[in-house]
Formats: C-alpha cells, sequence, structure tokens
C-alpha cells in the first residue's frame, strides 16, 4: 500500500486556481520543499492530496523526488488533478502524511459514464453527511 502527501492549496479559493497553477506545464509541476519527507520510499505510487476549504478535494499522483538548490527537494508530481470525493481535513503548514487506507475515492474514478457533482456541490452534501 503506497503512502500519500497532504498539502493546503495555499492562496488558491477554488479548484480551477489550483489548475490554474499547473497550467503551461506539460505532465509534470515541481513543488519544492525544505526537507525530503523520511519516508521517502513508502510514497512512490502515491499522491499528493489537495485540501481547499477545510476538505481534501483533488489528488496529484507523485511522480518522483528530485534534490534542489540549497538542500531542498522537489516532490515532482503529475499535472493532472484527479478529483476526489470531499473529505474534511483540519489545515496544517506543509505536507502531512496521508495512509492509503484514509484516502477519499475519486469521484470520476469507474471509468463509466457517470455524472459527477461540483466540488461546491459535494462540499456542502458532505458537510451536512448526505455523501
Amino acid at each position: 500500500m503506497p503512502l500519500h502527501l497532504t498539502k493546503v492549496a495555499f492562496g488558491a479559493s477554488s479548484l480551477e486556481d489550483v489548475r490554474g497553477w499547473f497550467a503551461g506545464q506539460e505532465g509534470e509541476a515541481r513543488l519544492t520543499t525544505r526537507y525530503a519527507p523520511k519516508r521517502l520510499a513508502e510514497l512512490e505510487g502515491g499522491s499528493l492530496y489537495w485540501i481547499l476549504k477545510h476538505r481534501l478535494v483533488a489528488r496529484s499522483p507523485i511522480l518522483r523526488f528530485e534534490a534542489a538548490e540549497d538542500g531542498r527537494t522537489h516532490i515532482v508530481v503529475s499535472t493532472g488533478l484527479v478529483e476526489v470525493g470531499p473529505l474534511p481535513r483540519r489545515a496544517h503548514q506543509g505536507w502531512r502524511y496521508l495512509d492509503d487506507k484514509d484516502v477519499p475515492t475519486d469521484l470520476a474514478g469507474s471509468g463509466e459514464d457517470e455524472d459527477v457533482l461540483p466540488l461546491e456541490l459535494a462540499s456542502e452534501l458532505a458537510r451536512l453527511g448526505l455523501v
């Protein structure tokens, strides 16, 4: 089972803002962190889950880790965001680990033609305990 990371989408007011961060980048983006995760090997095959308005709302598959200048580390993620069922999560600084058993399901992960609720509606329904 892979391990995952969570990160607050600081400065974003919507999922479209996060998508805008990746616009113009082909296939992968680099997020720089001061310290490499200690559980680096367990993160292979995992994803970075984005927290927006105190909810996990999307994920970016982690492609690899690279050394950066000044001893920092690049977390290289796919620019293709996968929306997930909103799951409450407290805000934090930096990143935190997320076990595979605790991840939300992908909204459009079945591969079938299905209707996907808009993020705001899905978040409100989750807040009310209806989904």
